[in-house]
């Protein structure tokens, strides 16, 4: 009995088998990405954010004196908190000496009907924040048309966040980095666990499983389905008739 695949089957089988095995081996790229993004996170240094900005230092655990704008907030639209929606609150803080920069106070609830915006208790005396320096711009694809932002209509909300059209809203340079406040700042709000990213390294293994999985069943599925063929084949074949000698 000979091993009898056939070319459709072989095709699209071995087809499959590569395209996950490849999607096996990105997730293990992804995972090494984030187990370095997370070991950045844990050992950031700490320094000032005028220093953070300046050298770019993400993840880089900051500290600043200066005062918060109370007037002007961005309300970053779309963040979950416990299966609630709602909206991550951001407040300019001027640096005594040193440049404006976006802080990220945690979530707020919205309204279901969402026309109206939440209150923002901001306290926009002289003070300390400490927090994360972490990318101002929202990373990854993005579905609709980009944002409109206008001077005189305060709080805004926004989908994405872009350095560009928010400096332009505020009047004032923004550079392209935020602050995570610090989860016991007592101006912020609620989620402030920050962390690295929202997927660890870990869950990436496991997809990468996953993957090789599936494509080692691609492969026990070729070989099945072609000793089947085989089988049905040499079963069905007509055998030989024996004549009896006289």
């Amino acid at each position: 009995m000979k091993f009898r695949p056939t070319p459709l089957l072989t095709v699209v089988l071995m087809v499959l088998a590569l395209v996950f095995a490849r999607l096996g081996y990105w997730q293990l790229e992804r995972k090494a990405e984030k187990a370095e993004l997370f070991d950045r996170f844990e050992n950031a240094p700490a320094m000032s954010i005028t220093e953070a900005v300046a050298e770019g230092q993400r993840f880089a655990r900051v500290e600043g004196f200066g005062r918060f704008d109370g007037e002007r907030h961005v309300l970053l639209d779309n963040r979950m908190f416990r299966g609630r929606p709602g909206v991550n609150v951001l407040t300019p803080f001027t640096i005594e000496g040193g440049p404006v920069v976006l802080v990220n106070r945690g979530w707020l609830p919205l309204p279901p009907d969402r026309k109206t915006l939440p209150d923002i208790p901001t306290d926009d005396s002289l003070r300390t924040i400490r927090g994360r320096l972490n990318l101002l711009r929202t990373q990854g694809p993005r579905l609709g048309e980009a944002d409109v932002l206008v001077e005189d209509a305060w709080p805004q909300l926004v989908t994405y966040l872009d350095p560009e059209p928010l400096s332009e809203a505020l009047g004032r340079p923004l550079p392209p980095w935020l602050v995570q406040l610090d989860a016991t700042d007592p101006g912020g709000f609620e989620g402030r666990q920050w962390r690295a990213a929202v997927m660890e390294p870990a869950t990436h293994g496991g997809y990468a499983v996953q993957w090789f999985a599936l494509s080692l069943a691609a492969v026990i599925i070729w070989i099945t389905l072609g000793v089947r063929n085989a089988y049905a084949r040499n079963t069905s074949a007509p055998k030989p008739e024996h004549k009896n000698e006289p």
